[in-house]
């Protein structure tokens, strides 16, 4: 590799990074601040969000786009969906244009409901592109706790050298070529992991998050299958897996937005409590309001939404779950006259 770059300088940007570095490749590491720059240069540290986490000397942070990228044969984008098209646009003035693109970020673009895949695609058109998604907490990994992600791409050379460059002893890259299906499954279930936090704040059980879970993986595979990704995808890590993980503990930031409301905060002061972004509050608006467009029943997901965007009772949560909602247990393999005999109300 002549060059492996990293940009973003968030929780997971940083962990992603280390491990590249600690597999003998020089990183740069792109962050917005001069002050994270010098900092993480001086004290192999990123203290304002891994604070403790050495991190090996082949990291090397910039502000400057151009020294980042310039001549990189492999790039990590990490910076919030909200920002995602506007980094993504400085990173293309400077790459090489057969650059490796990689986004390991989880959302959807407002107005236009891009994912970040689609973005690359339309503003690095010659760019091999993938997508890295899984249950992915970046405080664990920093602990090096056991962890498996996917690498999903189009593309086999993708697949291939991202999954060499982050190869480790306790971090495990599974391939995938359902692109849409795994980025999906990595933004959808930020919606379902505020509606966990939201249950526990209001004392229900492991029945219940077990429930959430199970029907919130099957709405997830109806909107995904609509949107023509591979239902099965929803089954792996990047489904399943990530799902369970961000409706199960307080590491989430979304889980601890859902928290926060079940706490009877609004949604503003939940998210500046958290002080960083969560993907879920955002996402709900668009998915909900694209199920709506393409007739695909989602419950729960409109559930949320009419509790954050309409001031409706997070009561609503429970008769989302428990009424008008379609009795079949398993969808992925039924067809569609056995799930419309199984809708009740």
């Amino acid at each position: 590799m002549s060059k492996i770059s990293v940009i973003g300088g968030g929780s997971f940007g940083t962990v992603i990074a280390n491990i590249i570095a600690k597999n003998g490749h020089d990183v740069l590491f792109w962050m917005r601040s001069s002050e994270l720059v010098e900092q993480v240069n001086r004290d192999h540290e990123n203290a304002q969000y891994l604070p403790g986490y050495e991190l090996n000397e082949k990291v090397v942070a910039t502000e400057s786009m151009e020294n980042a990228v310039t001549s990189a044969s492999v790039i990590f984008v990490a910076v919030p969906s909200s920002s995602f098209r506007e980094v993504v646009k400085q990173i293309v003035n400077f790459s090489p244009t057969d650059a490796m693109l990689i986004s390991t970020t989880k959302g959807i673009e407002p107005d236009t409901f891009r994912l970040m895949s689609q973005i690359l695609l339309e503003e690095a058109p010659s760019a091999k592109v993938g997508v890295l998604s899984g249950p992915n907490l970046a405080k664990e990994i920093a602990s090096n706790h056991l962890t498996g992600t996917v690498i999903a791409s189009n593309n086999e050379q993708v697949r291939e050298t991202v999954k060499e460059i982050l190869r480790s002893e306790t971090f495990r890259v599974y391939t995938n070529d359902d692109m849409f299906g795994v980025e999906l499954g990595g933004s959808l279930k930020n919606i379902y992991a505020i509606i966990a936090g939201l249950a526990a704040q209001l004392g229900m059980g492991y029945n219940t998050n077990s429930m959430l879970v199970t029907r919130s993986l099957t709405e997830m595979a109806r909107f995904g299958s609509e949107l023509g990704a591979d239902p099965m995808t929803f089954l792996g890590l990047a489904g399943v897996g990530d799902l369970v993980v961000t409706c199960s503990t307080p590491l989430s930031r979304n889980y601890r937005v859902g928290q926060a409301l079940g706490a009877g905060k609004s949604v503003e002061d939940a998210t500046e409590e958290i002080g960083q972004v969560a993907e879920g509050v955002n996402t709900v608006k668009l998915v909900k309001e694209k199920a709506d467009e393409l007739g695909v029943y989602m419950p729960l997901a409109t559930g949320l939404y009419k509790i954050i965007y309409e001031n409706e009772s997070i009561r609503n949560i429970v008769s989302s779950l428990m009424l008008s909602e379609q009795a079949l247990d398993v969808e992925f393999e039924a067809s569609e006259e056995k799930i419309l005999n199984a809708t009740e109300g």
